[in-house]
């Protein structure tokens, strides 16, 4: 096996963090699929996780990875990415047995398409599957598979994002709603105005609903986001978060949400929508099942 260094930081110096960007994003036109999440690839600039950076003999970056702590007993989530020139040479055994003695306790590794070869990686660690990440799809210019009429009840309110205004509400419904997912709970405001800088939020495209009998306190949203098109795809539109507050299930909110914003990405002319839902979250699951959406890829991962 040609050497491998691999350093572990709390931060990346501007010149290694761009060299990450850089491997990520060969891994994902060499793969198909993305080596690291939209979490793990912003990570890359701060210093919320604990970074591990793999250089061979020649000190170029040939790996990279990123540890994110996990939240009261949760486990340690690890993903990571090999440079696809510089792999059958055992530098991703290295750098996921590196990512696992840096995690100092329980961790899962990430394994975003479950790939062949991150298949037998896992097996050559003696890891199993332990979590499943669900990618569907659903056509939206098939004629045979028409989107149902958007229904409003009477007694609900269904507004889009307004501004800041709105945050406190969603923050609250967002870690209600997630309490027990480990990327998507605890969020705080940083987490909000992330996303709402960012150049695809669209505000006409975050669907909140309310009772109209209490206008003030969110019930549910919907987040909406649009990925450009590349060499492989066309633009595809993202059912991209949505969240019911507790105690109010049994009211059809998840589903009117998630139609709403299907509905919106339709008329902004997408012609593929996506989703990712856990694979043992049932409910959601049967919603999306009855929307027309089919399996695509999934992402799993490995302790």
């Amino acid at each position: 096996m040609a050497d491998l260094t691999v350093a572990e930081s709390q931060s990346l110096d501007a010149e290694t963090a761009r060299a990450a960007h850089e491997l990520v994003d060969r891994v994902e036109r060499a793969d198909g699929v993305a080596g690291l999440s939209e979490q793990a690839v912003a990570a890359i600039d701060g210093d919320r996780v604990t970074h591990l950076t793999a250089r061979d003999d020649s000190g170029r970056v040939v790996g990279y990875a990123n540890i994110t702590p996990g939240r009261d007993d949760e486990p340690a989530m690890i993903e990571a990415a090999i440079d696809p020139e510089r792999r059958g040479v055992g530098h991703g055994k290295s750098l996921i047995q590196a990512a696992f003695e840096a995690s100092a306790g329980s961790a899962r590794v990430w394994a975003h398409g479950d790939l062949p070869a991150a298949q037998a990686l896992a097996a050559s660690l003696g890891l199993k599957p332990l979590r499943e990440l669900l990618s569907m799809r659903r056509s939206l210019n098939d004629p045979d598979l028409p989107l149902p009429d958007l229904e409003v009840p009477d007694d609900l309110l269904l507004r889009t994002y307004a501004g800041p205004e709105d945050d406190a509400e969603i923050l609250r419904v967002n870690n209600a709603a997630f309490d027990w997912h480990p990327e998507q709970g605890g969020w705080s405001q940083d987490e909000i105005d992330a996303r709402t800088s960012s150049d695809w939020f669209d505000p006409e495209g975050l669907f909140l609903v309310f009772d109209r009998s209490d206008p003030d306190t969110l019930l549910g949203f919907h987040w909406t986001k649009v990925h450009p098109a590349t060499d492989e795809e066309p633009e595809i539109g993202e059912v991209y978060i949505v969240g019911v507050d507790t105690g109010t299930q049994g009211r059809g909110l998840g589903r009117l949400l998630t139609l709403a914003g299907i509905a919106h990405l339709e008329r902004e002319g997408l012609t593929v929508v996506e989703l990712y839902v856990e694979g043992d979250n049932a409910a959601a699951l049967h919603t999306y099942d009855r929307l027309g959406f089919t399996r695509h890829t999934v992402d799993v991962a490995y302790g």
